[in-house]
This record gives structure tokens, sequence and C-alpha cells, in this order.
């Protein structure tokens, strides 16, 4: 949500954002990418960062069994 549907392609020198992602995904991680977020910075859904919805997020909060963080 938010800038956070920037994240892909995302290289610091302390912090390398797009490493971590791909790691995320390859042990199973998932990402839903605000689709409305990313309208707004004209971005597009990709493999990694799939558009979702409001709906998609009410499911991860009632299939969760941890804490979910927005």
């Amino acid at each position: 949500m938010g800038e956070a549907v920037e994240c892909e392609g995302l290289i610091d020198v302390k912090y390398n954002v797009d490493e971590q992602l791909n790691k995320f995904i390859e042990v199973g991680g998932e990402i839903l990418a605000c689709g409305t977020c990313l309208k707004s910075r004209q971005l597009e859904s990709t493999e990694a960062c799939p558009i979702s919805t409001m709906i998609d997020c009410v499911e991860v909060v009632e299939w969760a069994d941890k804490m979910v963080t927005f």
C-alpha cells in the first residue's frame, strides 16, 4: 500500500529492498500490491507484486494465524 508499491527494483547501499523482496518470494512469501496505489503512480501489476483489492486484504486477515500489518 502507498509508497510500498514502488519497492520492486529499489536498491540502496544500506538496504537492498529488491534483493530482500526476491528472497521473500523465493521462500514462498506473497506480496499483494494495492491496485489504487499502483494506478495512481502509473505502475502496472508484476509477477512479484500482483494487483490486489480490499477484498484480498480482508481475506489475508481472515486467513492469518498471526498479526497482519498494512
